[in-house]
């Protein structure tokens, strides 16, 4: 380490899965010799206690984030508290003066998304918006193809996603399965996708007609109880999830319940959830490319399907990231070239680490000095802000059957 560098005093709001590795051990593992964790602070102090240990860390626990920015005035906050509470967190820390780190979405509501981008222009200070699709080797390679021109100009692409029905499942456990935490998955889960289009693309969506129904999960399961470990059905149920079978999460989440009643393993079924299973939207560009996009959480694969249509050929790329078959530690791009042009086979070797090396590559282009954007990865909070519109447009139209243009959401937010 080079201990003439000043590292980024960094804290950490909210310490479930994903602050306590991606943003907490994995963090400091890979790049302490840029960052310092000097706090950490949950509502929960008993969870951000075991966050503490799993990550490996001295800093000081706080509940209070007002307390905490005032006692520590840290240059960097990353939040990764539940969806709806994203814009309190981001703009107190803007307004104390530090940078910020979101997880996605940035928020659940467009007036959430204009608080923010209102107070990062306001205090000078920075959001990013961790969109770690934008670094996987993969999607890096499909952004050159279409930067050069191999298939002339875009004019649509067909885009699906797949969720299995362990990792499907989980959004319904958990508190993402209610509007008005997570904005639905159309902006909890497809902010990422969208975000994906917009930067493919290089533009923004214009307006979008979506369609989504509860069809597998919550009323529609043949019984219900309030949680799998005190379920009389779990022997019935293909969806019952042994917490205790998984050291990380039973620490993380079992006991730590008793303090705010929050269950890891919420029965997938209940009545109440009211967010969509099955999703699709046809989106139109402002640049006038037209997507066809769905969304699927019950599937028996992982993974996506995207393809590019062009007036000289069709970029296409189908990734597994879980199947019951084998598959090589690479994706193969199919570049298609019109006119007997031929077919391109184009392997992208996996990388170590999340999303096949897109959070190492991520948290470099973040924290490692002079990192090359040359692909415009890095996101901002526009970036989020479209990608929020898109999802909440979507959403909008599901339930109110138009098709909803994103323009008058947002000329507050885009500027």
């Amino acid at each position: 380490m080079d201990m003439g560098r000043k590292r980024t005093r960094y804290a950490l709001v909210g310490t479930g899965n994903r602050g306590t590795t991606m943003w907490g051990r994995e963090l400091l593992d890979g790049w302490s010799e840029f960052v310092e964790l000097v706090g950490i602070c949950d509502l929960n102090l008993m969870r951000a206690e075991r966050a503490r240990a799993m990550i490996g860390s001295d800093a000081p626990l706080y509940d209070d984030v007002d307390r905490m920015l005032s006692e520590l005035r840290p240059e960097l906050v990353i939040v990764c508290t539940p969806d709806d509470t994203h814009d309190d967190i981001v703009v107190r820390a803007l307004e104390a003066g530090a940078d910020v780190i979101s997880e996605k979405p940035m928020a659940t509501t467009r007036e959430k998304v204009a608080r923010i981008r209102e107070a990062e222009q306001r205090t000078g200070r920075r959001v990013d918006v961790s969109f770690n699709y934008r670094f996987s080797p993969t999607a890096a390679r499909i952004k050159e193809l279409i930067e050069e021109g191999a298939i002339g100009e875009v004019t649509s692409v067909d885009f699906h996603w797949y969720l299995d029905n362990r990792h499907g499942a989980d959004y319904f456990r958990r508190w993402h399965a209610f509007t008005r935490h997570s904005g639905s998955l159309f902006v909890h889960k497809a902010t990422h996708h969208f975000d994906l289009l917009n930067w493919y693309l290089d533009s923004d969506p214009a307006e979008v007609k979506g369609f989504g129904q509860l069809l597998h999960y919550g009323r529609n399961g043949p019984f219900r109880g309030e949680r799998c470990r005190t379920c009389p059905h779990k022997d019935a149920c293909d969806y019952y999830m042994d917490l205790a079978a998984d050291p990380f999460l039973d620490t993380l989440y079992e006991d730590p319940s008793s303090v705010d009643g929050y269950h890891r393993d919420a029965c997938v079924f209940r009545e109440d959830i009211d967010i969509p299973d099955t999703m699709t939207a046809a989106i139109r560009y402002a640049s006038g490319v037209q997507v066809s996009y769905s969304l699927n959480t019950y599937m028996p694969i992982e993974g996506h399907h995207i393809a590019f249509n062009g007036h000289r050929g069709r970029i296409e790329m189908r990734q597994y990231e879980k199947q019951p078959w084998s598959e090589p530690p690479a994706d193969e791009i199919l570049l298609v070239k019109s006119f007997g042009g031929g077919v391109e086979r184009i392997w992208v070797p996996h990388e170590p680490g999340g999303h096949y090396g897109g959070d190492n590559r991520m948290r470099d282009m973040i924290f490692r000095p002079g990192s090359n954007d040359r692909l415009r990865q890095r996101a901002g909070s526009r970036a989020g802000a479209m990608s929020v519109l898109c999802g909440l447009a979507a959403l909008q139209s599901s339930r109110e059957g138009d098709t909803v243009r994103i323009e008058p959401l947002s000329p507050e937010i885009v500027r």
